[in-house]
């Protein structure tokens, strides 16, 4: 029993690993269909994202999908849920196919904090002073580059709040990951597929008229938006939370390198010190997640023994 605990655990790591290192690196796949606009690209990856996860789940045979369905509370807020998403994924594919992957790191930096603020005002959860300090700390990295630089960052303020948001309500109505983005997906498809024969009709569409290049990663968008979401489900149910908390950083960690190093989008002395701010508030927030967990694990040992 204890084997299989250790191999779940590392199991673990590794799936929740894998899924934020593939969440990094995604601007560099949508970079490859700049020249098609980011509405047409989102209906292609929600489209091909429902028929990765169809397949999943006839092959896992799924059948708590009914079960949502059936349920009318549950199935009226994924529709809000799939609302969220498509937002969510809208704006990023825009950021990174109009040179803003900076500002997409920023909104996913950021998105941890935004969570706990929004459990504090919706679901009335308990903040200590070094949660407290966390979001501070977010707040002031957020309105110092609104103010110094001059604009509002409604690239990343419209990220972490719709992933926020998103994971809020996922909690709020207890709806299963994978099969209630499946029923997202579906319904969203409906929008898409609509919108796909929409501009076929009037020679717009690049799917199969542009080149077989453009085709592959229009379809295979579907399988890398559902990867990642299938590892961390699998993997994050294996791990504690603070090991979750942990390596959720390594996805905007890789944005901003990419999008620095590899597309030369400027890092601007702002951009440097509402950085600053926010890792200072996500150190906090790890720290908190870590010390939580150890008292956890000793409260156990000592119940135990």
């Amino acid at each position: 029993m204890m084997k299989q605990f250790k191999d779940d655990y590392i199991t673990g790591h590794f799936s929740t690993l894998f899924a934020f290192v593939i969440w990094g690196v995604l601007p560099i796949f949508w970079k490859q269909l700049k020249h098609v606009p980011p509405q047409e690209i989102l209906a292609h990856r929600i489209f091909w994202a429902f028929i990765f996860l169809f397949f999943i789940n006839v092959i896992f045979k799924r059948k708590k999908i009914f079960e949502l369905l059936k349920n009318k509370k549950k199935r009226n807020s994924i529709f809000l849920t799939a609302a969220l998403i498509s937002v969510n994924w809208m704006v990023f594919i825009f950021a990174v196919n109009t040179d803003h992957i900076v500002d997409a790191s920023l909104g996913y930096f950021i998105n941890p904090l935004v969570s706990v603020f929004l459990g504090l005002i919706f679901l009335k959860e308990r903040m200590n002073l070094l949660k407290t300090i966390a979001v501070g700390l977010a707040i002031a990295g957020v309105l110092y580059l609104a103010i110094d630089y001059g604009k509002f960052p409604w690239i990343s303020i419209t990220l972490a709040l719709s992933f926020g948001f998103y994971g809020m309500f996922k909690k709020i109505f207890n709806l299963d990951s994978m099969n209630s983005i499946m029923i997202e997906t579906m319904m969203l498809s409906i929008i898409g597929v609509g919108y796909m024969i929409f501009l076929a009709s009037q020679g717009e569409g690049h799917f199969l008229t542009y080149s077989g290049r453009t085709d592959i990663f229009l379809i295979v968008g579907g399988f890398v938006t559902m990867l990642p979401l299938f590892l961390f489900a699998e993997g994050a149910r294996r791990i504690p939370l603070a090991s979750v908390g942990f390596l959720q950083y390594f996805a905007p960690t890789l944005m901003l390198l990419i999008g620095v190093l590899i597309y030369n989008e400027p890092l601007t002395k702002t951009y440097l010190v509402s950085f600053i701010f926010i890792w200072t508030g996500l150190a906090v927030y790890t720290y908190n997640l870590f010390r939580a967990g150890y008292k956890k694990r000793k409260l156990r040992k000592n119940s135990v023994a």
